[in-house]
């Protein structure tokens, strides 16, 4: 089967393509900057890889500006911009096509929903945020996108496509390009640790160091060096990562 993914040339679309490509389907990328195994595509209009749509087994549109940057008004623009655009073009090439794919998977996200303790947020039941009296601004920026995504999604005229719209959160990949390594990094620093968890790591910190001074006096001059490899490893530890 044919799969058309937009936007796939980042985290979740490298992970997806590699599972469907074992699998024995096809995969067809589209991709802004192009690339070698990638169908170019500007994330906006109609053009030569609207063809690919047409006979798909399924579109999984992933496409919009990376949120891992500075809120700025321009970034929070080209998130905005980069994200309702591209699902509008891929709504149009699914309407005209002649044998439209049967599912349209359309990336979301679950920042729409609202910042609560009383009761998990699902789709039947969710509350979708943006108005709590307590939030940042940028909380509202980023559900204003969020329901202008999907908007565009509800809008698009497919009779015979059914639509999903997926509300994901971070993904966690050992993946390079991804949050787990930047949680990860500061995870190992001691971020986000309790003050039992910092006192149990300085508790084996001390305790590797007063190791390596006792190996120091029977290692003839390697007490520097089993040193630092004692402390790594009691940091290691201490921050159960």
């Amino acid at each position: 089967m044919r799969i058309v993914i937009p936007g796939g040339t980042g985290l979740l679309g490298r992970l997806l393509s590699r599972a469907l490509r074992v699998d024995g389907h096809e995969v067809v990328v589209l991709s802004r900057s192009g690339g070698p195994d990638a169908v170019v595509w500007d994330g906006r209009t109609l053009g030569p890889w609207a063809d690919h749509v047409d006979g798909a087994g399924a579109v999984v549109n992933l496409a919009g500006r990376t949120v891992d940057c500075r809120y700025t008004t321009g970034h929070l623009r080209e998130m905005m911009d980069s994200r309702v655009e591209s699902t509008r073009a891929i709504g149009l090439a699914i309407a005209r096509a002649r044998r439209p794919p049967p599912v349209w998977l359309q990336m979301s996200t679950a920042t729409i929903y609202a910042h609560r303790r009383d009761a998990p947020n699902d789709e039947p039941g969710g509350r979708i945020g943006g108005d709590e009296p307590d939030a940042p601004t940028s909380w509202r920026w980023s559900i204003d996108i969020a329901r202008a995504w999907e908007r565009a999604l509800e809008e698009a005229a497919t009779p015979r496509t059914r639509k999903v719209a997926m509300r994901t959160a971070m993904v966690m990949s050992s993946a390079p390009g991804g949050a787990y390594a930047v949680l990860r990094r500061l995870a190992r620093a001691g971020l986000g640790l309790t003050p039992m968890q910092r006192r149990e790591r300085a508790e084996r910190e001390k305790f590797a160091m007063e190791q390596a001074r006792q190996a120091a006096g029977a290692s003839g001059g390697r007490g520097p060096a089993l040193r630092d490899e004692l402390h790594l490893t009691g940091t290691k530890e201490g921050c159960g990562t």
